[in-house]
């Protein structure tokens, strides 16, 4: 009897799942770039080339946590409610972000997501890669915004005011303040960013 196609995709869901974290924990343990590929496929217990199936980077291995992510903002844009513009809608996704300390934010103190944000900012391939992310999603979000040069002038400057935020929350966190300290500092610096974009 054969599986059902949602039982697949489930089981090939968990499988990458497993495989990403096997990843990621030899990552935050030993550096990124003195870990193989064989060493992941080793902990996951898989071959090589069923790993490079579901990751075709090393950097992937990492970044695939972003995923959730990618998209996110033409997402709230074109899902907002009538007669909110835009930015205010990328403002208050942004703002209820922070207040559940949602990593993508910055604005979260645990351990582990610390120690991965520094795995992703001071890695250069890391970087490199997260990039290519970055102006994919800017490229969607231009598109939900509308057509031309303004439209991805604004991608632009919504997603590098994003970016710069969630940097300032992790270092401050990185620096010994906890989530619940920045946090007020997170939100003024939110809404003042926003302001500008409007």
């Amino acid at each position: 009897m054969s599986e059902s196609p949602g039982l697949r995709a489930r089981k090939k869901e968990r499988t990458r799942d497993a495989i990403g974290d096997a990843a990621v924990s030899l990552f935050l343990e030993h550096g990124f770039d003195h870990v193989s590929v064989n060493d992941i496929a080793a902990a996951a217990e898989i071959s090589k080339p069923t790993l490079f199936r579901y990751f075709p980077t090393k950097e992937d291995l990492v970044l695939h946590r972003f995923a959730d992510h990618q998209g996110e903002a033409a997402r709230v844009v074109r899902d907002r409610t009538a007669g909110v513009g835009p930015v205010a809608a990328l403002h208050r996704h942004f703002r209820a972000g922070l207040d559940r300390r949602d990593p993508v934010t910055g604005l979260s103190d645990h351990p582990e997501v610390v120690a991965f944000h520094r795995l992703v900012f001071t890695t250069p391939s890391l970087a490199g890669r997260l990039m290519r992310y970055q102006i994919e999603d800017e490229e969607a979000l231009a598109d939900a915004l509308g057509e031309g040069v303004p439209a991805r002038l604004l991608a632009a400057q919504v997603l590098a005011v994003q970016r710069v935020l969630a940097r300032s929350n992790w270092q401050k966190i990185a620096d010994g303040r906890t989530a619940h300290d920045v946090h007020p500092e997170a939100v003024t610096d939110a809404d003042q960013a926003f302001d500008r974009l409007r």
